[in-house]
């Protein structure tokens, strides 16, 4: 017998006219209802947050406006800024050198390296400072000079915050080196480039894609963590508006301006950190 040939039925139950292949299905986008209930939901409760600081008569937004610009104030301010710069700079600075040194192949630097970063990581900054601030108990006289004369606040907040920094900055700077493929070092080696150039040319720009990132974070930690040496009688931001609001007793406005200018500076260096990953990040899937 001839082998008999099964029709199956169309997909539809309505039977196909000419013109169904032409056809095309609407697309409906999916109803996402939770989250737009969410949504409205977050910015009502922030709305209401909102409002309530404005209207609440105990943050006294005048006297913020009025201290907010004053010269004590800006001093602070530029106190701060000035002790970031110089601290972040010097940290990094002192960290380069520490993760070359965890880097090498000598036993020696490498456990100085790890001995460093061990000590200043497993102590608070708070201990540190106030170790600095006594060490006339420990050095009455450094090379024939007072160290109470030689040691002012000031110096002691840089070195104090530097040593600290710099333990931090060693391991930002190694992750970011170690980052880089060993291949790209090899072939930099195989087209006769000397170490100077593997490194400036090769290693360098590969390795800052991972180190902007955290230093960036590091840069915005030390401007805030600066105000940890209000507790040494450092005239920053953070201490002076303490002196004015001991001598007004308005704490809480007083509080605000040193916030509100935290946060402004913050927010540049947060517009910085994202241009400059941008620019190290070029040719990559980050440049964006």
């Amino acid at each position: 017998m001839p082998p008999q040939t099964v029709s199956l039925p169309p997909p539809s139950s309505r039977p196909l006219v000419k013109g169904d292949a032409d056809v095309v299905p609407r697309i409906v986008p999916v109803r996402r209802t939770g989250r737009w209930t969410a949504a409205v939901a977050v910015l009502f409760l922030l709305a209401l947050a909102l409002n309530s600081v404005i209207r609440n008569d105990a943050f006294q937004w005048d006297v913020v406006l009025s201290y907010f610009g004053t010269v004590p104030v800006l001093r602070g301010l530029w106190l701060t800024l000035w002790l970031t710069a110089v601290v972040v700079v010097l940290g990094f600075v002192l960290g380069a050198l520490l993760a070359v040194m965890r880097l090498s192949g000598n036993p020696v630097l490498q456990a100085v390296s790890w001995g460093y970063v061990w000590l200043f990581r497993s102590t608070p900054i708070l201990v540190q400072l106030l170790f600095w601030f006594n060490i006339g108990a420990l050095y009455p006289q450094i090379l024939g000079v007072s160290t109470v004369t030689l040691l002012g606040p000031v110096t002691i907040a840089v070195i104090g915050l530097t040593l600290h920094e710099a333990a931090y900055a060693a391991e930002v700077v190694r992750g970011g080196i170690l980052s880089v493929a060993r291949g790209q070092v090899e072939a930099a080696q195989s087209l006769g480039l000397g170490p100077w150039r593997r490194f400036r040319r090769i290693v360098l720009p590969q390795a800052m894609r991972s180190i902007v990132p955290p230093a960036g974070n590091m840069l915005i930690g030390t401007l805030k963590g600066t105000s940890i040496v209000s507790i040494i009688a450092v005239q920053d931001l953070l201490y002076s508006v303490q002196l004015v609001y001991h001598r007004t007793y308005q704490v809480i406005p007083l509080l605000l301006v040193a916030t509100l200018w935290y946060a402004a500076v913050t927010t540049l260096l947060s517009i910085g950190q994202r241009y400059v990953e941008r620019y190290y990040a070029r040719g990559t899937a980050g440049a964006r």
